[in-house]
């Protein structure tokens, strides 16, 4: 059995039309404390995403002041966390954790097979 290598974490923050702000205003807060990359607001769903989003992506080695951070500071908004293995449809299904209540996720639009990640 081979082991598994987490070479880094996604961090979703979902937001609505109602909550674009404080989401926008988190995600770029993270981005000023952290050495972490923030993506665009999508403000139409991306992905297996069930929301619009925000991708926040970290080395692994940032995860336990990150996560902490945005348990802390998420207020209302939702945010899926999942390792980066290299398999986006196990990162996603086996994988990941909520803060907040969890949302269904469209599993069908990940491939099961290897992935690159960079940061």
């Amino acid at each position: 059995m081979s082991e598994t290598r987490i070479r880094g974490y996604h961090a979703h923050v979902y937001f609505d039309a109602s909550s674009i702000s404080q989401a926008r205003a988190l995600c770029e807060a993270a981005a000023a404390r952290f050495a972490l990359k923030m993506g665009r607001m999508h403000e139409k769903r991306v992905g297996p995403h069930p929301q619009l989003s925000c991708q926040l992506a970290m080395r692994a080695e940032l995860f336990g002041e990150v996560i902490p951070w945005l348990m802390l500071h998420r207020g209302e908004l939702v945010v899926l966390v999942h390792p980066i293995t290299g398999d986006d449809l196990i990162d996603h299904r086996d994988y990941a954790f909520w803060l907040g209540a969890a949302q269904p996720l469209d599993l069908s639009v990940l491939s099961g097979g290897p992935v690159t990640f960079e940061l």
